[in-house]
């Protein structure tokens, strides 16, 4: 069995009185690419930032393996936490290069001698001949790929992903999808992905969990999930029949 990575028991979350998430158990094996599918609202992004260690539940509990010891939100370490990295479905850049943006984490952990991991990084996500545009300059796709150049450059543990290619055009959308197939099969990264494509999660997911109003529906391998859900929640919603 794989080692796991998280363990979600017994949590709720809750936002001015209203919970937008239950889950009574939930597990993040080391390794995988675990999809998080649903409708707008279903709870996906509050499950990555508890993920992420962001915030604490309201109820239960979120526990994260370091290699070491398990961590929770309140326990955690600076050098736990930076085994997690988090790109956002909108991207929050400095008002500065590409290549300062994408070297700004390691600045921050004080390695000043990372001039080829970047150029590496920046080649990666095809952004090398924008290296000392200004973010000002950039499209909505060229703008996720330097928010994830600046993740991989980190070298993750666990790479957390909200909606990476919501809103971008197919070629961009298509040149993220690689980098993240990429990342998983060369560092073997655990990659959390949320999104509310269905075909992104076939493309991309070994393992794949179903949130819907917040309520952890359906969690199994990809193959089972699409071809054989177990819930009539899940196969409404694979074939477009649920109504949200």
């Amino acid at each position: 069995m794989s080692e796991t990575v998280y363990e979600v028991r017994d949590v709720q979350q809750t936002y001015g009185g209203r919970t937008v998430l239950r889950i009574p158990h939930l597990e993040v094996r080391q390794g995988e690419v675990l999809s998080v599918l649903g409708p707008s609202g279903a709870g996906k992004s509050t499950l990555l930032r508890l993920l992420a260690l962001l915030e604490a539940p309201a109820r239960g509990q979120v526990r994260f393996h370091t290699g070491a010891r398990w961590v929770t939100h309140d326990t955690a370490a600076v050098d736990d936490r930076r085994q997690i990295t988090m790109v956002f479905q909108r991207p929050v850049l400095l008002s500065r290069s590409v290549q300062a943006n994408v070297r700004y984490g390691l600045r921050v952990r004080g390695e000043r001698d990372a001039h080829a991991r970047v150029e590496a990084v920046l080649r990666r996500v095809s952004l090398d001949r924008l290296a000392q545009a200004h973010v000002r300059t950039l499209s909505g796709g060229e703008a996720q790929r330097v928010a994830l150049a600046r993740a991989l450059v980190l070298e993750p543990r666990v790479l957390l992903l909200d909606e990476p290619t919501a809103n971008l055009d197919p070629a961009n959308v298509g040149l993220i999808e690689t980098l993240i197939r990429e990342q998983h099969a060369q560092s073997g990264t655990t990659i959390v992905l949320v999104t509310h494509s269905i075909f992104q999660a076939r493309r991309l997911a070994t393992r794949v969990a179903l949130l819907i109003d917040g309520e952890l529906v359906e969690v199994a391998p990809a193959p089972r999930f699409f071809d054989a859900p177990q819930d009539a929640r899940t196969e409404a919603f694979l074939s477009g029949e649920f109504v949200f």
